[in-house]
Parts: C-alpha cells; sequence; structure tokens
C-alpha cells in the first residue's frame, strides 16, 4: 500500500490496463455506464504499492493491512450499480478500507460520509482521498450505529459482510431510500438489496453470493 502521500503517476499503461479491466467487468453483465466511467476515472493503482502493479488492475481482492481487502472491483461496480445513485444523493458508506469504492462514489457525483472501525486503515485511507482531490467526510467509529447526526442518507453501502440488518441504519435510511448489503454471517454473504417503503416497513431483494470480510462488533475505541 502507499507508503507517503506522493501519488504515482497515471500513465497510458495504466490506463489502458484499467480500460482492460473496465471491459472485463462489462462483459460479466455490468451495463450501468455512469459507473463503470466512475471507475474508469479512478486510477486504481494508486491505492497499491508501486511493487503490485499487475495486482491493482486485476479482478481480484488483496489484502491492504488490518486483516482488510480492497474489494475486487466487479463487485465494487456490482454494489455502486443497486444503488441507483443521483448527482447529489447523501450517501452513507459503512467500511471505507483503502478508499477505493468512495472514490468511485465521489466520482459519481454524491455527497460520501464513510466509517473505518481499522485506525490503521482510517489515518492512511483520510490521507489519501484529499491528495486524490476526494473530499469525502471520513469518520473513525462503528459501523453498526452508522452516523445519526448526518441523517437521513438516500443510500446505504455496507462493505463488510453483515450478519444482520442493523436496526440503527435503517433509522438513518430516507424513506424511499436504498441500502446495499452482503447479508450473512458465514464465508459467503448474499447481496442484499433493502428499500425502505415507510418508517415501519422496508422490502428485501436478495441477489449474488459474495465473500466480504466481516462487519466487526464490540469494539472499544482508543484501545
Amino acid at each position: 500500500m502507499m507508503k507517503n502521500l506522493q501519488l504515482p503517476e497515471d500513465t497510458f499503461k495504466h490506463q489502458g490496463m484499467r480500460k482492460r479491466l473496465i471491459d472485463g467487468i462489462r462483459e460479466k453483465g455490468i451495463t450501468d455506464e455512469a459507473v463503470l466511467t466512475a471507475m474508469m476515472n479512478v486510477p486504481r493503482h494508486f491505492f497499491f504499492d508501486q511493487a503490485f502493479l499487475a495486482q491493482s488492475y486485476s479482478d481480484h481482492a488483496f489484502q491492504i493491512g488490518a486483516g482488510q481487502t480492497i474489494s475486487q472491483p466487479y463487485t465494487v461496480a456490482y454494489q455502486t450499480a443497486l444503488l441507483k445513485l443521483e448527482k447529489g444523493d447523501k450517501v452513507l458508506e459503512i467500511g471505507t478500507g483503502s478508499g477505493y469504492q468512495t472514490s468511485v462514489l465521489m466520482e459519481m457525483g454524491v455527497k460520501v460520509f464513510s466509517i473505518e472501525r481499522q485506525k490503521e486503515l482510517f489515518d492512511r485511507t483520510s490521507k489519501l482521498l484529499p491528495t486524490m482531490g476526494y473530499n469525502a467526510k471520513l469518520f473513525y467509529g462503528d459501523g453498526f450505529k452508522g452516523l445519526p447526526a448526518y441523517a437521513p442518507f438516500e443510500k446505504i453501502i455496507i462493505t463488510c459482510g453483515a450478519p444482520y440488518i442493523p436496526d440503527d441504519l435503517i433509522k438513518q435510511l430516507k424513506q424511499g431510500g436504498r441500502m446495499v448489503i452482503p447479508l450473512g454471517a458465514g464465508e459467503v454473504q448474499i447481496m442484499t438489496l433493502v428499500e425502505k417503503i415507510s418508517e415501519t416497513e422496508i422490502s428485501k431483494t436478495e441477489f449474488s453470493e459474495f465473500r466480504f470480510v466481516p462487519m466487526l462488533q464490540n469494539r472499544e475505541w482508543g484501545r
């Protein structure tokens, strides 16, 4: 991963590798061109140590430290497309991680509020994203609790495997809003779309199976 705030170049070679990656994601069934364009605009190799250039443009997840991963690009595209983002949407992201998904959201023209529970990753991403020109609002905290002070949110995206749908996040979702959450306590999760019909009613639609690192609870902050 990045050792300092000096960003590498984004050369024609990098852009060519990125285009091949995006073409591959399109061939796998992602048809939302706004999402694919946003991903084309984000240099994914900025989130990697320069020694891992080849891995940065492969369609695979990759370890980023603190027991976490940068998500597979196809997964990023899949989740982002399910959100059906509109410019200006206020979006809550649970699990900032490397900041790659955050950057794609920012490229979609939305306002991003993102929570990370791993201090190491929070500190790194808080420096990297502004250097790249992405001014998301980043928080070190408990994703299960969300950000009630900034609610409601039109869209919520969870980038880790959740054992259940947190009630606090449902409360913070705007009526008519969409939440995309990988549900499942085991090694495999079901990508699930939650739509808030009213303050007392939600609908759930299940999609494909994915594998995410777990969404962890009961962290004692400051330790």
